[in-house]
């Protein structure tokens, strides 16, 4: 890279300090094993306020991805952490396996009072990759117990991410990634993306959302409908970039599965609690009314670790009281139902409510996809796409197949840390800069997100050029 690429850490001691201690002791999620104990460069985060982080060298940056897709009410909201505190001095345990907690039945209520259809029943968690785990498990219970056990084939879709453990991860469709971790293939199945840019292919998107719906069709058909346990969806697709499907592609994938009388599992994990301006936007937003909802992240607006799934009443009473068999649904957490986690989701909703959240997603999220779309002239940027508060901006470059994965990376990390350097912290996803700002962004901190992914892109491509990676 230029001479300007290079930040000045001479000013961070306190990062040197953590950065070494962290390459001593730490494991990181998706860690980069070939790099491991080596990371110099890794940014240590010390504060945030409103919807700005700012690392140890007391650089301030917007949180493009808002934390994990989470911090839905951005940092240091008081009046939540004060309803913990209070919950905590009350009650700070007290588990699910046994005994009730008031504030996970004031959630419950809460949550399936937005929920669609009947799905009045809700399940807690510790987070997406277990609501995920736990849903699927729901699916493998219900059916056994109905004498269904044929019903073990879950279909997915390529580029889907559903979670990190066993079960989740078998059901992730995710590109691209190099590990070499097992994971179960039998009986899961997977769909081409919803994606017509990654397609490459020459239809129209009516034509192609034809092609996606037929695709699931025959596949219902050659494994059997009744041999089909389930099929699970985000309705967006969001670690895998931010695949926004063709018009009507889901309702008529919803259609398609019912019509076969399979289950429908709608992972929200991502788009519930404000991400595009709904609670929930299976119904809302896609016209979907799944079987099961799946949530995590912004149900505590991001301040504690908490998820679950809403099931509906129709599919709970094919396996309950008598219908059960003497069963047990024999799956559950140390924090399921926690209520000090609990207590933090009742006061975000609370603050989502008072401070019309959600209307002001829906106010500004069309300026947002809107002005990341004018990035779109400079040449590297092969497509933007997005949908309410969540975006990617995914670059391109013209190189053979067996380059092109390191290149791909390569071109991230420039993107990534120039983007650090203009006061925007992104989400690399290889060659895809994902972008998910907390709910309460206003349009001026918009067009800062803006303004840096711009010079960041622009001198990324200025380096190429200068290195002949990139030719006119």
């Amino acid at each position: 890279m230029s001479d300007h690429t290079s930040p000045d850490t001479s000013a961070d001691p306190k990062g040197d300090q953590y950065r070494e201690k962290f390459n001593q002791h730490l494991l990181h999620p998706w860690g980069n094993l070939p790099e491991l104990g080596e990371d110099k460069d890794i940014t240590l985060v010390t504060g945030g306020e409103g919807a700005y982080i700012y690392d140890s060298a007391g650089h301030r940056m917007i949180d493009g991805p808002a934390g994990m897709w989470c911090m839905q009410l951005g940092y240091g909201r008081q009046e939540i952490a004060d309803a913990v505190s209070k919950q905590i001095m009350e009650l700070a345990y007290s588990t699910s396996f046994f005994v009730l907690n008031q504030r996970e039945v004031e959630l419950a209520e809460r949550i399936a009072s937005k929920t669609p259809g009947d799905l009045n029943r809700i399940y807690f968690t510790t987070g997406g990759s277990t609501a995920v785990d736990s849903a699927l498990r729901l699916c493998q219970l219900r059916n056994n117990i109905k004498g269904e056990h044929n019903r073990k084939h879950i279909i997915s879709r390529n580029r889907a991410y559903h979670g990190s453990t066993f079960l989740a991860a078998s059901v992730t469709g995710k590109e691209r990634d190099k590990s070499a971790m097992d994971i179960q293939r039998e009986n899961i199945h997977f769909l081409t993306a919803p994606s017509l840019y990654h397609a490459g292919s020459e239809m129209s998107e009516d034509e192609f959302c034809d092609h996606l719906v037929q695709e699931l069709e025959d596949k219902i058909q050659a494994i059997g409908a009744e041999n089909v346990m389930c099929f699970i969806a985000e309705p967006v697709l969001a670690s895998g970039g931010v695949i926004v499907a063709p018009k009507n592609y889901l309702k008529r994938c919803w259609q398609v599965v019912k019509k076969h009388g399979i289950i429908y599992i709608s992972d929200e994990v991502v788009t519930a609690f404000g991400r595009l301006g709904h609670w929930f936007t299976s119904e809302e937003v896609f016209g979907v009314v799944p079987d099961i909802i799946t949530f995590a992240k912004g149900v505590t607006a991001g301040y504690l670790p908490l998820g679950g799934y809403a099931v509906s009443d129709s599919l709970i009473a094919e396996m309950s009281g008598d219908k059960a068999k003497g069963n047990i649904y024999a799956n559950g957490f140390t924090w399921s139902g926690n209520p000090a986690c609990c207590a933090a989701a009742l006061k975000s909703w609370d603050i989502f409510e008072e401070e019309k959240i959600f209307e002001h997603v829906q106010d500004v999220g069309p300026y947002f996809q809107e002005q990341l779309k004018t990035l779109s002239d400079i040449p590297l940027v092969g497509e933007v796409r997005g949908i309410g508060l969540m975006a990617a901006v995914e670059m391109t470059i013209d190189a053979p197949e067996e380059e092109r994965l390191d290149l791909d990376y390569d071109i991230g990390a420039r993107v990534d840390e120039y983007c650090h350097q203009f006061g925007l912290l992104v989400r690399p996803f290889i060659n895809i800069c994902i972008m998910s700002p907390p709910l309460i962004i206003t349009r001026e901190q918009i067009d800062e997100m803006v303004v840096a992914m711009r010079k960041a892109i622009e001198l990324t491509l200025e380096d190429l050029r200068e290195e002949g990676i990139w030719r006119d």
